[in-house]
């Protein structure tokens, strides 16, 4: 235990982070205490408890003491059983009075939120160094969108979605890196090969739609830096997709019919191929993800243009969280309803990665004076504007 608490694991950068992140759950309890239980929010509690109950299985018809499809209920095409599994265990865990159920319902959004944001700095940092972490951080902690979503009372609780969608890329992409190592690369990589599991898992039960994106995604970015161990890439790759597919098996119970029959009816890829030619499509996109981080407006922009005419700063570093959020915008611009709603929130945390990187690099060049003043000078207003409207968030 004392060679886990060192100084290189827990020092100032630390607990700056830390600091940080109790500042973001601090707007999450804000939010939540000035919330109220809305119906979609009680009806996904009731539906998760309904099958922790083993009353049915949450998202399908099946009423599970008959074994039939007798439930006034459709399938729902966007979320696994787990999503509704998730929302409901700490109801089920801990039954209370209705004063402390609505906090309850929010506490894992809240735990995803705070893990996402350890998570997104500890990626940033080990890409960048302390200044990309903390740019990556700050602009994750005051932005409105991740807030909102953590407080579920607010928005649809796609934070499970974000955390997930972000774990497997950057898991994927270090299970990789560790290929070159002298080892039993499978079995000894068994940590990360459940992480990416898990992560898929979460992500895939979160939003079906997620499956087009991260399977091709973690995959191709394994066998791109690997490229002299790709067998074992693709044996790793494997593994992970048959643990997170028993996983989701899991949240329907083991009820084989439940599971096969909530994966044919799932939306994973509704695209309206006319969207692309319809600027509202890609102005409604961009309004998403401006409102949900102000700063992007300004940085998301000036990042792009540095990438672009800035040879040093195109490295795979940069590029891979670019290449993700710009797969994940398109195509919510061609999915404008239903399965796309929450692709610009699991956008969030791979732009905000690329604009620390980019930030990173920026502050290390000849104007760097001037560059720190205008970074830092966008996230104080950001974080301040972020604040102001929180204090004016009503119910």
């Amino acid at each position: 235990m004392a060679r886990f608490f060192t100084r290189e694991r827990f020092g100032q950068p630390q607990a700056l982070a830390g600091m940080l992140l109790l500042v973001f759950l601090a707007q999450c309890a804000w939010l939540v205490n000035r919330s109220a239980p809305g119906g979609e929010e009680i009806s996904r509690i009731r539906e998760g408890l309904g099958q922790w109950h083993g009353e049915w299985i949450a998202g399908t018809p099946l009423a599970v003491r008959s074994h039939v499809w007798e439930r006034d209920h459709s399938f729902d095409t966007r979320h696994s059983a787990l999503w509704y599994l998730i929302a409901s265990a700490p109801l089920w865990v801990s039954p209370v009075n209705p004063g402390l159920a609505h906090w309850l319902a929010d506490a894992p959004y809240l735990v995803f939120g705070v893990l996402l944001g350890a998570s997104l700095w500890y990626v940033a940092r080990r890409l960048y160094g302390n200044a990309g972490g903390y740019v990556a951080l700050m602009l994750y902690c005051f932005s409105p969108g991740i807030v909102r979503s953590s407080a579920a009372g607010f928005s649809q609780p796609d934070i499970g979605a974000a955390w997930g969608a972000f774990g497997a890329t950057f898991t994927a992409i270090a299970v990789a890196h560790t290929l070159y190592a002298p080892r039993e690369v499978v079995l000894w990589n068994w940590r990360r090969i459940l992480l990416l599991g898990v992560s898929l898992a979460l992500a895939v039960g979160s939003q079906f739609s997620l499956i087009v994106v991260l399977l091709p995604v973690t995959l191709a970015f394994m066998l791109h830096i690997a490229p002299e161990r790709r067998s074992a890439a693709a044996v790793i790759w494997a593994a992970a997709v048959g643990i997170s597919t028993l996983l989701l098996f899991a949240s329907y119970f083991f009820h084989g019919r439940a599971f096969w029959l909530a994966l044919r009816h799932a939306s994973f890829f509704e695209i309206s191929w006319h969207a692309f030619v319809l600027l509202r499509a890609y102005t409604n996109v961009g309004a998403q993800v401006g409102q949900s981080s102000p700063a992007l407006i300004l940085a998301l922009p000036a990042a792009v243009i540095t990438w672009v005419l800035w040879p040093r700063a195109r490295y795979f570093g940069n590029t891979a969280p670019l290449l993700v959020s710009v797969l994940l915008l398109l195509l919510a611009v061609g999915a404008p309803h239903h399965s796309g709603l929450c692709l610009p929130l699991v956008a969030m945390s791979f732009l905000f990665v690329f604009v620390s990187g980019i930030a990173a690099d920026m502050l290390e060049s000849r104007p760097r004076n001037l560059v720190t003043a205008c970074v830092w000078g966008l996230l104080v207003v950001n974080a301040g504007w972020t604040i102001w409207e929180l204090a004016r968030a009503r119910s």
